[in-house]
Formats: structure tokens, sequence, C-alpha cells
């Protein structure tokens, strides 16, 4: 009997076939600014997309790995090279770009917004309050959302949401972001139970200045009781 591939459908393909296939990093870095969760997105400038938010991202040179292609994206886009970041999940629809085929594995990091600024002049690349947007380039409104939904799984139990943070925060600011993180209105005397019972902050005896409400104690995310592994996971 003669062997009939379960591929036959697809015709012959030569092994140049199987190798025309592109790989992309994007990368979703989300901040916290005014009590509000925002991902950092640029205009999109291709045709089928034009005017369109998109992600930050690159296809993979040939000369390096994802975790090095996301890094360096960060880098170009952000300025920063020591920040938070995870990959999340890879996409590989067939038709998910228009130039032809391209798998992209996406990475989610947490940056401080103020710890640098911008160039706004770079095709309107600026944060935008992730609650306001409903749909984007490419794929890119799934992978917002899929990497939206590993953040909310993982900020419960682990001290990732401090790189959102400046060194110095009141419990109120730790509350709110949580609270645009999870999208919920949290109980602020459990919130701050749970918090003194974790051990996870360090009292610095210090007090916020020039707030328009009564000044609250400032804290710092105790690092030494989790070290490298809440600042950078890959």
């Amino acid at each position: 009997m003669k062997h009939i591939s379960r591929f036959s459908h697809l015709g012959e393909l030569s092994d140049k076939d199987y190798f025309r296939i592109a790989l992309s990093v994007d990368c979703v870095i989300f901040g916290f600014e005014d009590g509000e969760l925002k991902v950092l997105v640029i205009k999109c400038n291709i045709k089928e997309y034009k005017g369109k938010w998109s992600l930050l991202g690159d296809l993979v040179r040939p000369d390096e790995d994802l975790d090095s292609a996301s890094y360096r994206i960060l880098k170009e886009r952000t300025g920063l090279d020591d920040v938070y970041l995870e990959q999340v999940h890879t996409f590989g629809k067939v038709n998910r770009h228009p130039a032809g085929r391209v798998i992209t594995t996406t990475y989610f990091s947490l940056v401080n917004i103020k710890d640098y600024q911008l160039k706004l002049n770079d095709n309107e690349l600026h944060w935008h309050p992730v609650n306001d947007i409903k749909e984007m380039a490419f794929d890119h409104f799934e992978i917002l959302t899929t990497c939206l939904e590993r953040l909310r799984e993982i900020v419960e139990d682990h001290p990732v949401v401090f790189n959102l943070l400046p060194r110095k925060f009141s419990l109120r600011e730790l509350q709110s972001l949580y609270e645009a993180i999870l999208n919920i209105k949290l109980d602020r005397r459990n919130f701050r139970k749970k918090f003194f019972m974790m051990d996870w902050l360090i009292d610095l005896n210090e007090y916020e200045e020039d707030v328009p409400h009564r000044p609250g104690k400032l804290y710092k995310f105790n690092q030494a009781k989790f070290g490298k592994k809440a600042k950078k996971v890959s």
C-alpha cells in the first residue's frame, strides 16, 4: 500500500519553504501613572493598519536569541536595560502579519514611568491607559490582553509590582496600583493587613510631602527578602 503523508494536501514543500518563517518579539511595557495602569504604544506605519496603535516589537536578528532581542527592543525604545521582563506566550496564526508568515514571542515588562523621558516625536510613542484601548494593529490587542491576564495572575503572590513604583511610596499609592492592575476596588484595612503579614515592606519612618491629603508614611520594597528574582525574570 502506498503511504500517503498527512500533509499531502499542502503540496510538495522544500526545506526552503519551512525556513521562510520570520521570528519576532513584541514587548508589552506596562507603567503606572496618575492612578492608571498604562502601556507603551506607538502608531503603526504599515498601510494595512495605518493610524492604529501597536506594541513595540521587531524581528529577531539572525545573530541573537529571543531574550537578547527583547532586551534590545527595551533598550532602544526606553533606554532601560535592567527592568522586570517575563516571557509570556507565542502567537503564530498564519495570517497575523500582512508581510508574510511571522511568529512572535511576547514579553511583558514593568517600568517606573518617572525613571526616564520618552521621545514623543517617534510615531506618537506614548503611555496609553490600558482601559482605553479597545483595538490595535495586527493581533496586538490579543497580545496585550494575554499579558495583562498574566500580570493579574502573579501580582498577589509575587512582588513584581514594585518595579512600577518609585523607590519610596505610600500604602495609598501601593493600593491604587493594585486596584489599577486588578480593575477592582480593594478594602483598605484588609489590603494593609495582608501586606504587613507578608513582610514585603520596610517602614522608612518618613512621610509624604506636598500632597493634597493627609501625608502617609513612606515605605520601600524589602528587596533583600527576594533577591534579584523580584527585579528581572526571563
